[in-house]
């Protein structure tokens, strides 16, 4: 063993260690003594260089801002104008009853509407005989052209359909006649059968309720009654809108039939995956899961399991839940993994099933319990499953579906369905799945025709794009029901359909306040989900009309406490009113901001109304002018909003706008119905306002003496006013100031607010001996006039960026005559922005992290993009020593482009796997079909579940978008730090300007690349797969409140009609002909199968 070493004896070893620790902690300590010290006399630098930017900033806003002018030219003219109040309640009371008013209107045309439906139903007397041509109607798909993918134009089937004339409507945003209704059947449906004509036969006489109801109110939009046969009949007529392929749509699929269809579901699926489930068979349970998850709305709650001996759920979701857009997807997803093998277990599946919807646990519908079975068949009834969860009240729905073509018994599953309330369905093809997945609506129709008038109540949907091109609508919705009864005097208990009218968004906000409010004050409203149905950021980027548009207020907004405390109050229907500090995402920042927040519940609607007024907006300036019309010859440096007047012509170009705007007002005076008094006597009186600014103080200044491209002012009237006028021609920011950033700020924030021009990561720059780059710095006027305060304008200059850098470095430097090259003598160079610029980084950054100014003429061209593009190492540790703080918000409208998918499935080889976008690829959709229209039997052609994926075409389709943005932390002081990387190490000193959104920061150059640091990213981001979270969130749901009525039973329903073998029945004419377009465009790019198995 070797002998311990002796503590009183250290070993020369020993001693020459202890020698390199003393030596090491010497030299660390005179480092940090070194750094020390010269960390004072920068802080003395610093806060005098601070001072002397403070004070030039100052000074040219005195001089050129007109701050004080301004004020003295508002109280000058104070015969001209009012100072009015925004009182909170009051307003939200107005656009309550505004809208109240609007939608009332509407319930009375949709229950005029679905009582004729009733009745014209009930006389109908059913003709087995009927033929096609005995039905006069406009076929909507008539004229529409199809083209197969390699661009040929399809041959279009014959049609009986009226040939019409079409004009212009500016209120549909398409050519529509008025004397007709238009008719849409699904591609899928055959426009031929005896119960399609008889349907087409009855609802003719729904025209004259089409127009009659125009008559009295001509504002209505669309009036469409959709069948539970999947007829549409639609007024005013209009050509269908379809894509370039095959059109799918269905209106039982959308989302406004299933809402008004159904009381709310609590749905568990779950999927027989034993080995006897293989290839094509899986591929189509797989799509029919996808086809059911799409007949469920928010009001809904689901969960996916897959079971063979076991029942385990698809996704990380262990308990049902809301079945909202990103909960679905997350299922669609993780369907995609199930395999096939094992033996098949139904007790496992069932069991599994009911104790899902026996959890009281969680947040759920509680109505219309069911529980949808996918399988390829199985002998096992599980009677005993049923006796003990389920009778003898049955208040669960057993759906069973028999998938694929076998051979095996489907008795017991008939069986399942009938022995509790459900339906069985058969799905031996792809082209069954689209009508089999959704007829259980019938079924669930039932208790609410047997309810009669009690289940009449009229709905109001989520948001959504409408398939006809208006833009974003509300549709309220009411229940059809079959009024007939047969011989033994028993109602009838079928639904006929949903009656729908639509609401456009646009029509909404227009009772809404806006320029009242000022440019950060705002209306919004939300339903019982927390979805927004009015916001200013509500505006989805993609055009889907088969996803409604939900967006959560939590999500429209950033989230905080406050937020989530005011969510709750709006849904529960709280009156109230509350002050709130709050952070508010802008176009390129995050910006401190406080708010008043009041609500007001909209009955009509479920929908709560809330209004949010800064401070600074309790009072408004409305003019009040008579002669002074003649003011506006003065426009021609201004730039004006063109929402003022109906008959003004618009045009990009400032000058003739204003040309047409000026040519307007010598027709019309300001009280004409053709313009909005209040915005146009504004307008006016900003004119004359501004321009005796530039009159008094802007005309005799030399801007160049200060460096400066130009001068302006912004106001709540509309105008923003330029000087000099050449400089109007190279201005960039928004013209109306509501929607520019600068002018937002500005009111938001005290002080002067410099906005660099915003630059993403990859922009490099451009010649500067060329081109001039400006900084805008901005500064609120506030008013105070009879003891209120407002803010009625926003006034600053914009600095050139190129000659301003030159005086920052002089500013930030130890010159105390501004000829006099070098340092003073009693000062060191060793600190000096201009001196030292080659071993020194002096920046100033504004509240968002983005570059404002630098001593670096290599910065200059980066001016305006986020600093971490720039100095990664210092941008991180100015956040690492708390001077910026960070939110990381998620934004839900965005659209992508389409990232590649994963092939997964249970056939020994790869294979694609068909999302419910696929259903729109031609080629998938009719293969698919031909497949399923062979008869049964275990003869198959070699190839035949093999599906081709590589004629998926490329389409943006919606994505999450993730952004980190930073604002100033609580940190106000002079703080110097060392960025701690070795032989590297840099130190830097901050200091936040006073009456600025800067913060000043002068650093060493790093001299090696050993400190560089993870970069910090602010530009907005593709969110990666499965953030955020959507496991972890549904173990904390957000708060929300269902509909308040359930009909999911009635002692009386007839449950004997429980489904007996397949519904479907294509148009063969239409399944030919699309088989026959797949083997001619697939020719070139696949083999074709022996002539044996075509």
């Amino acid at each position: 063993p070797h002998p311990r070493p002796d503590p009183q004896h250290p070993t020369t070893n020993q001693q020459s260690q202890a020698l390199d620790v003393r030596a090491l902690t010497l030299s660390l300590s005179l480092f940090l003594s070194l750094s020390l010290s010269r960390c004072l006399s920068v802080s003395c630098s610093m806060q005098y260089w601070a001072r002397r930017l403070e004070q030039e900033i100052d000074g040219v806003m005195r001089i050129f801002g007109g701050v004080q002018q301004l004020r003295g030219i508002y109280n000058e003219n104070r015969n001209l104008f009012e100072v009015k109040e925004n009182v909170p309640r009051k307003l939200v009371e107005k656009v309550a009853g505004d809208i109240e008013s609007l939608l009332a209107k509407k319930v009375r045309a949709l229950k005029r509407l679905a009582n004729a439906a009733e009745k014209f139903q009930k006389a109908h007397h059913w003709q087995d005989n009927i033929r096609e041509e005995d039905i006069e109607y406009y076929d909507s798909k008539a004229d529409t052209e199809y083209d197969d993918p390699d661009g040929e134009e399809i041959e279009r089937e014959k049609s009986n359909s009226l040939k019409l004339e079409f004009t212009d409507d500016a209120n549909f945003k398409t050519k529509v006649n008025y004397s007709y209704a238009a008719v849409q059947i699904p591609t899928d449906i055959y426009k031929g059968s005896t119960v399609i004509l008889n349907e087409l036969n009855w609802t003719q006489a729904l025209e004259d309720v089409f127009i009659e109801n125009r008559k009295e109110d001509p504002s209505l939009l669309w009036q469409v009654f959709g069948s539970a046969t999947g007829v549409t009949r639609y007024y005013p007529a209009t050509p269908w809108r379809a894509p370039n392929k095959i059109d799918l749509y269905d209106v039982r699929r959308r989302p406004w039939y299933i809402q008004g269809a159904s009381s709310p579901k609590d749905m568990v699926i779950i999927v027989d995956v034993s080995g006897s489930v293989s290839g094509l068979t899986l591929k189509l349970m797989k799509t029919s899961v996808y086809e059911m998850l799409d007949t469920l709305s928010d009001d809904d709650y689901v969960n996916v399991a897959s079971f063979n001996e076991k029942a385990k759920p698809v996704s990380c979701f262990k308990h049902l839940v809301q079945a909202n857009i990103r909960n679905k997807k997350v299922f669609k997803e993780d369907v995609q993994g199930m395999v096939a093998k094992g033996t098949t277990d139904y007790k496992a599946g069932f069991e599994y099933a009911f104790d899902q919807l026996q959890n009281s646990n969680i947040t759920r519908a509680n109505c219309n319990k069911m529980i949808m079975m996918f399988t390829d068949g199985g002998e096992d009834r599980v009677q005993d499953v049923f006796e003990k969860y389920n009778w003898p009240n049955k208040t669960v729905r057993v759906f069973t579906f028999s998938v694929g073509q076998h051979n095996y018994d489907v008795t017991p599953l008939q069986w399942m369905a009938c022995a509790n309330k459900g339906y069985y369905f058969e799905i031996p093809s792809i082209g069954a799945i689209r009508i089999n997945t959704q007829e259980y609506l019938d079924v669930l129709g039932r208790p609410m025709v047997l309810a009669g008038n009690r289940a009449k109540q009229v709905q109001w949907t989520n948001v959504y794009q409408d398939a006809l091109g208006l833009g974003l609508v509300v549709t309220g919705t009411l229940p059809v029901f079959n009024l007939t009864e047969d011989s033994s005097d028993r109602k009838n208990q079928l639904i006929l359909g949903v009656m729908g009218i639509d609401v456009a968004l646009n029509d909404i906000k227009r009772l809404t306040p806006r320029y009242n409010l000022g440019a950060n004050g705002y209306v919004f409203a939300i339903d019982l989900n927390g979805y927004v149905l009015l916001h200013p950021n509500l505006q989805p980027q993609i055009i889907n009309f088969r996803e409604p548009v939900t967006l959560d207020f939590l999500d429209a907004e950033l989230e905080d406490e406050n937020k989530e405390e005011i969510r709750r109050s709006m849904i529960d229907g709280n009156d109230g009113q509350r002050f709130i500090k709050t952070l508010i995402k802008s176009l390129d920042e995050v910006r401190l901001q406080g708010k008043g927040v009041t609500a007001k519940t909209v009955a009509v609607l479920s929908t709560h109304l809330g209004l949010v007024l800064p401070p600074y907006s309790t009072y408004y300036i409305q003019a009040n002018l008579s002669d002074q019309i003649l003011q506006v010859k003065c426009l021609p440096s201004a730039f004006s909003s063109p929402e003022y007047c109906k008959d003004l012509d618009l045009s990009d170009n400032n000058t003739e706008f204003l040309e047409n705007f000026i040519a307007l007002m010598e027709k019309v005076t300001p009280d004409s119905k053709q313009c909005d008094n209040f915005l146009l006597h504004n307008l006016i009186l900003d004119t004359g306002i501004t321009q005796q600014l530039v009159e008094r103080v802007w005309k005799d200044q030399d801007l160049n003496t200060y460096s400066l491209l130009a001068v302006f002012a912004a106001t709540d009237g509309g105008i923003t006013r330029v000087f000099p006028n050449k400089a109007a021609d190279d201005w960039e920011e928004e013209p109306e100031p509501f929607n520019a950033s600068f002018y937002r700020r500005s009111l938001d924030n005290k002080g002067y607010i410099f906005k660099p021009p915003y630059r993403d990561a990859g922009y490099r720059g451009l010649d500067l001996e060329n081109n001039t780059i400006g900084i805008l710095v901005s500064t609120a006027v506030e008013l105070s006039i009879g003891g209120k305060t407002l803010k009625p304008a926003v006034v600053g200059v914009k600095l050139d960026l190129e000659a301003w850098a030159e005086k920052f470095k002089v500013l930030a430097s130890n010159r105390t005559d501004r000829d006099q090259l070098g340092c003073d003598p009693s000062t060191s160079c060793e600190m000096d922005c201009e001196a030292n610029n080659k071993d020194l980084i002096c920046v100033l950054i504004d509240d968002g992290g983005f570059l404002v100014l630098s001593n670096q003429e290599d910065h200059w061209y980066q001016v305006g993009k986020f600093f971490s593009e720039v100095d990664a190492n210092l941008m991180s540790a100015l956040y690492n020593n708390s001077f910026y703080a960070r939110k990381e918000s998620y934004d839900f409208q965005s659209v992508c482009a389409p990232e590649a998918q994963s092939n997964t499935g249970a056939a020994p080889r790869g294979v694609f796997v068909p999302t419910v976008a696929d259903l729109l690829n031609l080629a998938w959709w009719t293969s698919a079909a031909a497949w399923g229209s062979m008869p049964p039997g275990p003869r198959r052609c070699a190839g035949a579940e093999e599906v081709a994926g590589d004629s998926m075409e490329a389409r943006e389709t919606s994505c999450i978008m993730k952004q980190t943005q930073y604002y100033f932390s609580t940190v106000n002081a002079t703080y110097n730090a060392i960025i701690d990387c070795g032989n590297c190490s840099r130190l830097f000193h901050a200091q936040r300007l006073a009456n600025t959104n800067l913060l000043f920061v002068v650093a060493d150059k790093p001299i090696c690349s050993q400190c560089e640091s993870v970069k910090l990213l602010q530009a907005e981001v593709r969110a990666p797969p499965r953030d955020p979270n959507q496991c972890e969130l549904v173990d904390r749901p957000r708060y929300r409140k269902g509909p308040h009525i359930c009909f999911d039973y009635n002692a009386t329903e007839d449950t004997s009609d429980c489904g007996r073998g397949a519904s479907f029945t294509p148009s063969l004419g239409v399944l030919l002909s699309l088989q026959l377009l797949l083997l001619y465009s697939s020719a070139s790019r696949h083999p074709l199968p022996p002539a044996a198995c075509l």
